[in-house]
């Protein structure tokens, strides 16, 4: 195995064919397939998938594909450090629910890092495929919580998934409302001032799990609910609407405009915000740098 050869399969990754890799990688097509062979030969695994429509990464190859990416990020570094190279494009992803500390961080590190070539991913998603995509190596970090609730169920997935999670820092829960909203003027909101006022969460896809809520109380009963996928519209629902969500509490004005204020919720529960990394993984020196960031901006 060489760092050529990984190069080309992270190159036909992304590219989706090998016509399109062969051509950005300046070589041909069959010597492409003959190193990609070779690989799948020595590693003994399926890395593409090989049909009459193309290619597609096998369920191994993508797993196979992230341990790629971290040992090229890790040469890169060495390069780095004993060659004084510029190390070429910057590499790094992270997969987090809808946090504004989180890309505030992600900010930050491309200010950091603010050479004039990199290929960072930050993945606001369902709480899934935070846990999916670190479990497959496809993102570094994913941001998440946990609490009494989702606990045990989220433990156990992360344990199955050879996963661990690393605390960050307790929140109590915080109602995200509009400065005009009828309630704005309160020091201390409970659940039952809350009853007549339309409930924003984000939608979880096919996994709509209570578990996988991004919002505590997820169980209780609610007269009237609505379901986003994006940030944008659970902000602009909520000032138009007069609607509320749950969260950690931590509000960054720039991000979440100075119409949305946070306003604690008289209620014992608390969420613990954290991090997922995969044990058999390394964390990058962009990750270190990432995680550095976040703790600026982790007070509610």
């Amino acid at each position: 195995m060489t760092l050529q050869q990984l190069k080309y399969v992270i190159t036909v990754a992304s590219a989706g064919t090998i016509t399109e890799a062969a051509n950005a990688l300046y070589i041909s097509q069959p010597s492409l397939t003959n190193s990609i062979h070779e690989l799948e030969k020595e590693m003994n695994i399926t890395i593409f998938n090989r049909t009459n429509k193309g290619i597609s990464l096998s369920q191994e190859g993508e797993i196979f594909l992230g341990y790629a990416r971290q040992i090229l990020e890790q040469a890169t570094i060495l390069e780095d450090k004993y060659k004084g190279n510029k190390g070429g494009k910057k590499q790094f992803c992270v997969s987090t629910q809808h946090y504004s500390f989180a890309v505030n961080a992600f900010v930050d590190l491309i200010k950091e890092y603010g050479q004039d070539e990199y290929d960072f991913s930050l993945r606001e998603t369902q709480t899934y495929e935070i846990i999916e995509d670190v479990a497959r190596l496809k993102s570094e970090i994913g941001i998440l919580f946990l609490n009494n609730f989702n606990e045990i169920v989220l433990t156990k997935l992360f344990k199955s998934q050879d996963l661990e999670f690393h605390p960050l820092f307790v929140a109590k829960p915080h109602v995200f409302i509009s400065r005009r909203h009828p309630l704005a003027g309160k020091s201390l909101i409970t659940n039952e001032e809350l009853q007549s006022y339309p409930y924003l969460s984000f939608e979880q896809g096919e996994h709509n799990s209570f578990y996988f809520s991004e919002e505590i109380f997820s169980v209780s009963e609610r007269k009237k609910n609505i379901r986003v996928r994006d940030r944008a519209t659970l902000f602009n629902l909520l000032i138009g609407l007069n609607g509320y969500t749950v969260c950690s509490g931590v509000i960054d004005k720039k991000l979440n405009g100075k119409d949305i204020i946070a306003v604690p919720l008289a209620d014992e529960s608390d969420m613990q915000i954290g991090y997922i990394t995969h044990r058999r993984g390394m964390i990058s020196q962009l990750g270190t740098s990432y995680l550095n960031a976040l703790q600026k901006y982790l007070k509610p």
